[in-house]
């Protein structure tokens, strides 16, 4: 079956120009498509200068937001593996040597901007290393058991957890976020955000948006005290939605159940809520498999609903662009080798030019919502998205076999349509 991805003019899209409901989020923010980069695994080199080289190709994929994942300097101590984990952060103000120095990271953002698009940083506020300078400098900084030594939290032996009931922890996040956005960075992706206590964010991220009123909050939670942009964050992370969007490819829920996650997340989260969407990411590629192990033929289809779904800001990670089906082992060295162009590719440059022309699915408030289309088969997920005159029709079939729709035509297996 041909898929039918529809894209408007530049004139249309001129004619279409944001009217974004004034809210928190910055105005670039609404049709934007995310780009997880794994700078370890992004090249053999695996440095900032090799993921500068190709900024020019991310930018013709259709990206919008470069999301590296953090860049700091890596604890020694406890090391998981021998190159460790990007999340035992030993310093927030420095980068790892192995991918290059400070020169060649501002090298990289500049190129970056230079092309268009927004580069953020994965911030890790839960924990450090445990060779961390404040263990031994502020050890009050840190959450401590019976005999007063630092702790860590679930297997994380290569870490330690802050104590936020510090208030000095505070102002030390403050000072290193804001060394950051001093260099001209977008954002934030803030790791395991949710074990941070929901005050602390409510007053860090307005505390920000004061002085840098442009700069975009992902966290990585999906409570709802996390999703009003008012308070905290842009964007949170859709992880029912992806679980279930696992389930169903592989038979364990219906289709019908990602209706009633999209009409419980209108109601469980504010209108302006961002919705991280994503058939993977660094997470779920290393430690579930890649997105054909956990969907096997009906990936395509389930990235479709990630670009298209209310609420939806979409996640491409490193690799999935050409088809890349193999788990990056996390704490060593295990590099992509080649960026050939391929289906695949062709494939996410049709999501991103469909996300950028049709305003009807910008994230938020400023998109449309699902209207449920009625008639079709059991299995088959069919809405429209409608929103001043711009229009987007879906309709994916979420089983292994092939069904007629209405109007006689046959759809696939795991197939889907958009017009």
């Amino acid at each position: 079956m041909t898929k039918k991805l529809i894209t408007l003019a530049a004139a249309l899209l001129a004619a279409f120009s944001c009217t974004c409901p004034k809210t928190d989020h910055a105005k670039w923010t609404y049709d934007t498509v995310v780009y997880e980069v794994n700078v370890r695994q992004f090249s053999p080199e695996g440095t900032f200068a090799a993921v500068k080289a190709e900024v020019p190709r991310l930018k013709e994929l259709g990206v919008d937001i470069l999301w590296l994942m953090p860049v700091y300097p890596i604890g020694e101590a406890e090391r998981k593996g021998s190159l460790g984990s990007y999340y035992a952060v030993r310093d927030y103000k420095d980068v790892n040597p192995l991918f290059g120095t400070m020169a060649d990271f501002d090298a990289l953002l500049a190129e970056v901007h230079k092309a268009g698009m927004r580069l953020i940083l994965d911030w890790v506020p839960n924990h450090t290393a445990p060779d961390h300078p404040w263990i031994t400098e502020h050890p009050d900084y840190y959450k401590l058991d019976s005999l007063g030594r630092p702790t860590f939290d679930a297997d994380w032996n290569d870490t330690r957890t802050l104590n936020y009931a510090n208030p000095e922890v505070r102002k030390a996040m403050d000072d290193g976020l804001r060394f950051w956005l001093g260099k001209g960075v977008d954002g934030f992706r803030c790791d395991m955000a949710g074990m941070v206590p929901t005050d602390y964010w409510e007053w860090q991220i307005p505390s920000i948006r004061k002085d840098f009123p442009k700069c975009y909050w992902l966290a990585e939670a999906e409570t709802p005290d996390l999703s009003d942009v008012t308070k905290t964050f842009d964007a949170t992370y859709s992880w029912e939605l992806h679980h279930l969007l696992n389930d169903v490819a592989q038979g364990k829920k219906p289709a019908s159940d990602i209706k009633a996650y999209i009409e419980k997340d209108a109601v469980n989260t504010p209108a302006t809520a961002f919705r991280l969407m994503f058939t993977s990411n660094h997470d779920e590629n290393s430690w579930a498999g890649t997105e054909f192990e956990r969907m096997g033929d009906a990936a395509k289809v389930m990235a479709v609903l990630c670009f298209t779904l209310p609420k939806g800001q979409p996640l491409i990670y490193t690799g999935q662009e050409v088809g890349f089906n193999h788990r990056f082992l996390f704490f060593e060295k295990d590099p992509i080798t080649s960026w050939e162009s391929n289906e695949y590719t062709e494939f996410y440059k049709e999501l991103t030019a469909l996300r950028h022309a049709h305003k009807a699915l910008a994230a938020g408030e400023a998109g449309a919502p699902a209207q449920w289309l009625e008639g079709y088969p059991e299995g088959v997920l069919a809405f429209r998205r409608s929103l001043k005159g711009d229009s987007v029709t879906v309709v994916a079939n979420l089983t292994p076999e092939s069904v007629t729709l209405p109007g006689g035509e046959t759809l696939d297996a795991w197939d889907y349509e958009i017009d």
